[in-house]
């Protein structure tokens, strides 16, 4: 068997239904798009750093000279730290402009990750995600009591598993585009062959569009080790949920707001508003109100 940065040997990568991944096919573009959008500023703020593991990660600094609250910002599925459109790189900005610090990390097997993709699952990323966050709330100059999380798609399933395991040390959660139901938006996108060929082989050859990658029956099974649903209606701190109304995630907007504990929450479903938020188009007006949305959602409840 090849590398994650190939397919499985003999056998031809499985192609998905256009779903959770249709928008994002094009994230390889993207990258040469973030170059274009991403303020200089945010370039000098910028402190590339290497956790455990091989984890490649950017911390954001605010100029202060008191201790600052502090995002923790996790990718999609086969995105990296910066996220398509350059995504979080913007936000990293915005946060730090409002006085928040902030760390994207690339998940093992991903961006410039040391790791194997065959390796991920649910319960890695996870953990992955509880090492980062450590990382975050010991920096010098962080606040440790006004912590937050955001997670985008597949992310954010992660981000909300980490907000509902961590309740007393992440005071706001937010999710872009966030999965609902591991098993069945997972399903949904990847396509039954895929789960199939997975079960039958114990490994899956997978082409996202701008790469491929491999993975293993235990991420498969790993998608039924958690229930969203659960974790939302136990973790008490704020809550923003932003979704297009056209994406697939608009249909937990409302259930996850009615589960959702602390009377600090809301769901912004945004008109004809896709996966990514229109980011690789030329108007950004619907990403900027994205980004700008978050900033100010941290900065009122951190």
């Amino acid at each position: 068997m090849q590398s994650s940065e190939g397919f499985v040997a003999g056998m031809p990568p499985c192609r998905r239904p256009d779903s959770l991944f249709s928008a994002i096919r094009t994230r390889f573009a993207a990258g040469l798009l973030a170059l274009f959008l991403m303020p200089i500023a945010a370039q000098a703020a910028d402190i590339p750093m290497t956790l455990e593991g091989g984890i490649s990660a950017t911390l954001n600094m605010p100029d202060s000279t008191e201790p600052v609250p502090a995002v923790l910002l996790l990718h999609g599925f086969g995105s990296s730290k910066d996220e398509v459109g350059g995504l979080y790189a913007r936000v990293a900005t915005a946060l730090a402009q409002k006085g928040i610090a902030s760390l994207r990390i690339d998940f093992a097997g991903f961006g410039k990750s040391d790791g194997d993709t065959g390796a991920t699952t649910i319960d890695s990323q996870l953990a992955q995600a509880k090492a980062a966050f450590a990382v975050l709330k010991g920096t010098k100059g962080v606040d440790s009591k006004r912590m937050g999380v955001l997670g985008f798609s597949l992310g954010g399933g992660v981000a909300t598993l980490l907000a509902s395991g961590q309740p007393m040390e992440i005071k706001s959660l937010v999710t872009w585009s966030s999965v609902g139901d591991f098993q069945a938006d997972m399903l949904a996108s990847l396509g039954q062959k895929a789960f199939d060929r997975a079960k039958e082989d114990g490994v899956v050859g997978l082409d996202l569009g701008w790469r491929t990658i491999v993975l293993k029956q235990a991420f498969f099974d790993s998608l039924s080790n958690y229930k969203l649903d659960d974790a939302i209606s136990t973790y008490p701190g704020a809550y923003l949920t932003i979704t297009g109304s056209k994406d697939f995630s608009a249909q937990y907007a409302d259930r996850f707001i009615g589960l959702a504990k602390n009377t600090a929450k809301e769901a912004m479903v945004i008109p004809e508003g896709d996966h990514i938020f229109g980011v690789l188009g030329q108007d950004q007006a619907m990403a900027d109100g994205v980004v700008a949305k978050t900033a100010d959602w941290f900065a009122a409840t951190l």
